[in-house]
C-alpha cells in the first residue's frame, strides 16, 4: 500500500514536469474536423461528416425492420475460429462447433446476427495481411446476404507493445508506455494513424485502443506497460492524441478501461479487482484520460470489471453497475457514443452472477455492445428474454442499435465494407511506415543510470558482448526471442555478440553457464523481465556483476526491475521485448543514438516502497 500512496503522491507532483518534457502540438480543438492518411505521404483524406438527421432517420428505418433476434445479435461482439469466413481448417470448424455451435464464421451471422467480430491469434484469424483481408471481407458478404443485411463492425486489440493480435509483415509500433517516455503527441498521433490505415486495409474499422487507465500502482498485473504512464495529465493528452490518429484513418478507438484500470493489483481476467479511490482521487487520477478522450470525439469506451465503492457500494463491477455507466459516463461526463463491454468471459464479470445474467445487467447498467460472452447462446437467449419480458425496453434497445449504427455509418461501413489486395499491398508494412516505427521507437529508451559511463559501449574495447536473460513470449508476430533479436541488432552495429537464453526463472545451473560464457566475453547485455524480490533473475544479475566484466542491464516490460538489482551502474528501461524497441534498445546501448526517453512512471527504492528511486521525468543522456 505505501508504494502506491507514493505514486499517487509523485504523480500528481510530476504533473508539471512531465508537461515540460513532453513535445509535440497543442491537441487540436475538440469537435474540430478529423483527417486521415491512408498512409505516410498521401494526401488527406476528410473522415466522414457526423451523421445527420437524414442519416439517422436511414437507419432508424432500418431498425425497424429488424426482428427482436436480429436486434439482439446486432448488441454482441464474437470471437470465431478460422482463417476464413467459410472454409476454416477441421480444428477451427471443431471449435467452434465446441464452443459457439456454429462451423464458421458465416454460420455465426446468419445464427446469431452478431453485430461485431473480433480477431484473435489464438483464434487463427491473423496468419497474414491478405488472409485477414480475405477473412473481413467474407464477414462482409455474409453480413450483405442476410435478410436485413447490416455490416459487421469488425475489431481487435492492436494497441502494440505488450498487447498485439496483427503481427509483422504490419507494422508494429512501441507500446503506451514507450511512447509515454517519448512524450510526443506528434508520436502518438502518427503511429495511432499509421496503425489505423494498415487496420483498415485490412478490413478492421475499430481497434480497441487506446488504454487510458493511469497505472498509478507498480504492482499492476494487467496494465503496467499497457498505460502511458503515471502522471493523468500527460496519459490524458497521448490518449487524445491516439484517438485523433486512429479515427483521422477512418478506423474507430476505444478507450479503455473506464472507470480506470491502473490502481490494481489484482487482474480482472482471474478476479474482481477493487478500487479504493474516493470520489476526489477517480477525479484527479483516473478521470483526466477519458475526459480527454472524450473531448477527442472518441467513437467508444471499453468498460472495466473492478468494484468501485465510492462510486457503486452494490459490490457489482462497473461493467454492471447503472451508477458508474449512466450516472458517470452517460450523464456526468456527456458521452453518447458506443459503450462496449470489456470480455464478458473474463472472471472478474463473471464471480457474482451467471452468464445468463451479466449481459442483461451490462445492458441495463448502460452498455451498448456485449463482448465475447464465454456461451453466445446462454448470452443471447437471456437478453431475447429480458427484452420480450420487458425488463429490457424495446425503445432502449433501439437506442443502443442507433448508436451501434452511427457508429458504422461514421467509420464508412455502410458505404463500402470491403478491402482488396491492392490497399494491403499499397498500406500494410511499407517501407515507410516501417521507418516511422524505428524512428519512433528512437525517442523511447531510457537510461536510467549510468555509473562511470559504462554506456555506450565502445567497438574497440566491449566487441565481444554475451546477451543473456529473460526470454518472454514474444508478442504477435515479432521475431523473438528478445535475447537473439538484441544479440542480432549489436551483430549489426558491428559487435560480435552471441545470445544465451536464461528466461525469467534460471536455475542455478544456468547461471553458472552464463558466467562461464561470460568469460571470454568484454561485456555482457542483461535482458530482465518484471523481476520481484524472490525472483532468480537477481541471482542472475548478481552472478554477472561479480564477475568483474561491465554489466548493461535492459528491462524489457516494466521498468521498475532497477530497484531490485544491487550494484547495476548501467540501467536501461525499453518498456517492451518487440523487436523495434529491442533494435532501438541496442541503438542506444551500441552509442548509435542517444538515450531519449523518460520515465513515465517513478520507480520505488526497493525495501523502502515510500522513497521514490527515480522520479517520473527521470531519463540521462550521453
Amino acid at each position: 500500500m505505501h508504494s502506491r500512496r507514493t505514486v499517487l503522491t509523485t504523480a500528481a507532483a510530476a504533473a508539471a514536469a512531465a508537461a515540460a518534457c513532453a513535445t509535440g502540438t497543442a491537441p487540436a480543438q475538440a469537435g474540430a474536423p478529423a483527417t486521415a492518411r491512408a498512409h505516410a505521404g498521401r494526401p488527406a483524406v476528410p473522415a466522414p461528416a457526423t451523421p445527420g438527421a437524414a442519416t439517422r432517420a436511414r437507419l432508424r428505418r432500418l431498425i425497424s425492420r429488424m426482428t427482436p433476434e436480429e436486434k439482439v445479435g446486432q448488441l454482441f461482439v464474437m470471437r470465431v475460429y478460422g482463417h476464413s469466413a467459410t472454409d476454416p481448417d477441421p480444428a477451427d470448424v471443431a471449435a467452434n462447433r465446441k464452443e459457439i455451435g456454429v462451423s464458421d464464421a458465416a454460420e455465426l451471422i446468419a445464427r446469431y446476427h452478431v453485430g461485431g467480430i473480433i480477431y484473435f491469434g489464438w483464434a487463427h484469424n491473423t496468419r497474414e495481411p491478405h488472409q485477414i483481408a480475405g477473412l473481413s471481407n467474407g464477414i462482409q458478404r455474409a453480413a450483405a446476404a442476410q435478410r436485413v443485411p447490416v455490416p459487421v463492425l469488425i475489431s481487435t486489440d492492436q494497441e502494440h507493445g505488450a498487447v498485439a493480435r496483427i503481427g509483422a509483415p504490419a507494422t508494429l509500433f512501441p507500446g503506451a508506455m514507450a511512447l509515454g517516455a517519448a512524450g510526443s503527441r506528434d508520436d502518438v498521433r502518427t503511429a495511432a494513424r499509421i496503425a489505423g490505415a494498415e487496420l483498415r486495409a485490412m478490413g478492421l474499422r475499430q481497434n480497441y485502443a487506446p488504454d487510458a487507465d493511469v497505472n498509478v500502482n507498480p504492482a499492476n498485473p494487467v496494465i503496467g506497460v499497457r498505460s502511458f504512464g503515471a502522471d493523468p495529465r500527460a496519459v490524458a493528452r497521448l490518449a487524445a492524441a491516439a484517438v485523433r490518429g486512429y479515427q483521422s484513418a477512418r478506423v474507430a478507438a476505444c478507450a479503455k478501461h473506464f472507470p480506470g484500470h491502473g490502481d490494481t493489483d489484482t487482474d480482472s481476467h482471474i478476479g474482481l479487482p477493487r478500487i479504493s479511490h474516493t470520489a476526489a482521487e477517480w477525479e484527479r487520477l483516473d478521470a483526466p484520460p477519458f475526459k480527454a478522450a472524450i473531448a477527442a470525439g472518441i467513437d467508444s469506451i471499453m468498460t472495466a470489471h473492478i468494484v468501485v465503492p465510492a462510486f457503486d457500494p452494490s459490490g457489482d463491477p462497473a461493467t454492471l453497475s447503472r451508477p458508474i455507466l449512466t450516472g458517470i459516463l452517460r450523464e456526468r461526463l456527456g458521452y453518447d457514443g458506443v459503450v462496449v463491454t470489456d470480455s464478458l468471459g473474463m472472471e472478474g464479470v463473471r464471480v457474482k452472477y451467471g452468464d445468463a445474467r451479466v449481459p442483461v445487467l451490462a445492458l441495463k447498467a448502460g452498455v451498448d455492445q456485449l463482448l465475447n460472452p464465454p456461451d453466445l447462446a446462454v448470452a443471447h437467449a437471456a437478453v431475447l428474454k429480458a427484452l420480450r419480458e420487458g425488463e429490457l425496453s424495446g425503445p432502449d434497445i433501439d437506442a443502443k442499435l442507433l448508436r451501434i449504427l452511427l457508429l458504422k455509418e461514421r467509420r464508412g461501413l455502410f458505404a463500402d465494407p470491403y478491402t482488396t489486395r491492392r490497399a494491403v499491398d499499397r498500406v500494410v508494412g511499407t517501407g515507410a511506415h516501417l521507418a516511422a516505427a524505428d524512428r519512433i521507437a528512437d525517442r523511447t529508451t531510457t537510461l536510467l543510470r549510468n555509473d562511470d559511463w559504462l554506456l555506450p559501449l565502445s567497438r574497440r574495447r566491449e566487441h565481444r558482448v554475451l546477451v543473456v536473460g529473460a526470454d518472454a513470449d514474444a508478442p504477435s508476430g515479432t521475431g523473438g526471442p528478445p535475447t537473439a533479436v538484441l544479440a542480432g541488432a549489436l551483430r549489426g552495429l558491428g559487435f560480435a555478440a552471441t545470445a544465451l537464453a536464461t528466461g525469467t526463472a534460471p536455475s542455478r545451473a544456468l547461471i553458472d553457464r552464463a558466467v562461464a560464457a561470460l568469460a571470454d566475453r568484454d561485456a555482457v547485455v542483461v535482458a530482465t523481465y518484471n523481476v520481484t524480490a524472490g525472483s532468480p533473475q537477481r541471482q542472475l544479475v548478481a552472478a554477472l556483476l561479480a564477475s568483474g566484466k561491465p554489466v548493461v542491464q535492459l528491462a524489457v516490460r516494466n521498468p521498475y526491475d532497477i530497484a531490485q538489482l544491487d550494484g547495476v551502474k548501467a540501467g536501461l528501461a525499453s518498456y517492451s521485448w518487440t523487436d523495434v524497441e529491442l533494435r532501438a534498445a541496442a541503438r542506444v546501448i551500441a552509442g548509435h543514438r542517444e538515450p531519449a526517453g523518460r520515465l513515465p512512471v517513478p520507480v520505488l527504492r526497493a525495501g523502502t516502497p515510500a522513497t521514490v528511486l527515480y522520479p517520473i521525468g527521470h531519463g540521462l543522456t550521453y
